[in-house]
């Protein structure tokens, strides 16, 4: 697997397919295997960027606190490193699309270098800050992870992320997220959280941002609650939405076929 480096770190991360770059940011607890089920769909039409976050999979956990702009700033040098090298077609820019806590880092991304981008999309995501309940939440998370560690923690939260009707028909694939996740140092997990806390509200990116976004969201996701994600569909000037109607926060597993043909309708539309 290759590797670059970020602050003094070993960043890995995949490449597959050929054509127009898109680079796929996983969320947390997860690392980039969380977009295999979508690698074959799109690997014929387009240049996969996937890369382990900082601390996760086997990508380095940086030192000290680390920050979602922090993250971004990976992308970026991740992006100036592959992208540029490795494009046939990189003068146009490139997509970037992130799950989850993946999405506040394509926000922070987008908010710095809106040129270097032909679109973005949030998978299970959204532009707002934490509330002060999801803060408390967060707070006592990181409480419970200081001392009890990561595997007891995936146990009691990975359930929550699929819809009781995944629950029920496809128990395999909480089994499958908790086997990615256990493997992430409890310091990697609490230092998320502390990023995501102390994140800004980026509403203004959606509002701003003058080429396409792209909203995939869950109508039983607990995490990014399908009122959430509605109040932004119309934020940016060129929206493309989608609703998941039967996943939670993990459509990309959930409802594989629906959600890779969202992605490529979404890409294919670029120019």
């Amino acid at each position: 697997m290759p590797y670059i480096e970020f602050k003094n770190k070993k960043m890995f991360y995949r490449l597959e397919g050929k054509g127009k770059p898109v680079v796929l940011i996983h969320g947390f607890a997860e690392d980039g295997n969380v977009w295999n089920e979508q690698i074959d769909s799109l690997k014929e039409n387009y240049l996969l960027v996937i890369p382990d976050l900082p601390g996760s999979g086997s990508s380095e956990m940086l030192d000290g606190k680390a920050s979602i702009e922090d993250y971004a700033e990976f992308i970026k040098v991740l992006a100036d490193e592959i992208i540029a090298k490795k494009s046939e077609q990189n003068n146009s820019g490139f997509s970037l699309i992130g799950h989850s806590m993946g999405g506040y880092i394509t926000l922070a991304f987008a908010e710095k270098y809106p040129e270097l981008l032909n679109s973005f999309g949030l998978f299970h995501s959204s532009a707002y800050a934490d509330s002060e309940e999801k803060v408390v939440t967060r707070k006592k998370a990181i409480d419970f992870i200081s001392k009890n560690g990561t595997e007891a923690f995936l146990k009691t939260s990975v359930p929550n992320l699929f819809s009781e009707e995944t629950k029920k028909e496809k128990p395999e694939l909480i089994t499958q997220l908790l086997n990615i996740a256990k493997t992430i140092s409890p310091g990697a997990l609490i230092q998320y959280y502390e990023a995501m806390i102390a994140r800004p509200d980026r509403t203004s990116v959606l509002k701003t941002f003058t080429k396409p976004v792209l909203f995939i969201a869950g109508k039983f996701d607990t995490a990014v609650p399908l009122q959430v994600s509605l109040e932004q569909f119309s934020m940016p000037s060129i929206s493309m939405v989608h609703i998941l109607r039967h996943s939670g926060h993990m459509g990309m597993w959930e409802e594989v076929t629906l959600s890779n043909s969202f992605l490529n309708e979404f890409l294919s539309a670029l120019h």
